[in-house]
Formats: structure tokens, sequence, C-alpha cells
């Protein structure tokens, strides 16, 4: 059976005992990540907005995982921003991705969204084949300037 037919995603707010599972998910996309920091982020950030879904397989393995929150603003006036989608390496194309993507534009449909949206850092080419599968488009580019103690 594919894997994206065993694929149950699920909410997970702050104290959700299988954030302790979607974490080593997580970090393949976001290494810096301890669990502690990624407790003390999800409770300050849930304030904000930010959400976790992440997607299971029928043993309870968390495959995929992403953060989402609804955004504001003149731009696109109401998005469903993406902070993070990621799949486990071992269950890459196998659906899981399109799985959660599928919940994602859902959910922004329900909240009466504009559109999805998410960055992607620039070397990651396979995640940017993916996302223009999906029907995403890259409508510009996300400036940083860093501000380290």
């Amino acid at each position: 059976m594919p894997i994206a037919d065993r694929v149950k995603v699920f909410d997970l707010e702050p104290g959700d005992p299988r954030l302790g599972s979607v974490l080593p998910v997580l970090q393949e996309l976001r290494p810096h990540l301890t669990p502690e920091l990624f407790h003390s982020v999800y409770e300050e950030g849930y304030g904000q907005g930010l959400r976790f879904l992440a997607a299971f397989d029928d043993d309870g393995a968390c495959l995929g995982v992403a953060g989402w929150r609804i955004v504001v603003n003149t731009v696109a006036l109401r998005s469903l921003y993406v902070d993070d989608l990621v799949v486990a390496a071992a269950a890459r194309s196998g659906g899981v991705g399109h799985a959660l993507l599928a919940h994602l534009e859902e959910r922004a449909r329900e909240l009466r969204c504009h559109s999805l949206e998410l960055d992607s850092g620039t070397q990651r080419t396979q995640a940017h084949r993916f996302y223009m599968r999906e029907g995403l488009t890259i409508a510009a580019f996300h400036f940083l300037k860093s501000f380290d103690d």
C-alpha cells in the first residue's frame, strides 16, 4: 500500500504528546531546534497564530510536519503562510508532502484566505520542483538581514 494511503493528518497544539515524534522530522529542516527551543517557540508562537499539523502512519510514526499561520497584510490581504513543510527523508516521494499541502490548502480555503504562501531556501532545489509540481509559483525574492549577538 502506498505511503499516502496510510497517512492521517492531525492538528497538534502545544503540549500534545505527539510533538515529541514531530521534532525529529522537523529537525531535518531545522537542525538548530532542540526540544526545549521547539516547545518554547511553539508556546510563544501559538499566541501569534502558529499552528502545526503532522502526518502519521498507521503505526503512529511521524512522516511529515507543517508549521503554518494566517497572515493579513497589504500584499496578499489574507493568506495561509507555511513556516515549515518537511517530510521525513524515508517517506519522501510517497505522497506525504502532497497530503500535507492538500490539508493546508483546504484550511486556507476554510479560513477565507486569498492564497497559500511559503518561502524556501535557495539551496532546496528538490523542494522547489515539488512545489512547482503542486501548482505553486515563484512570486518574489525574500530578503533578510540577521542581527547576530
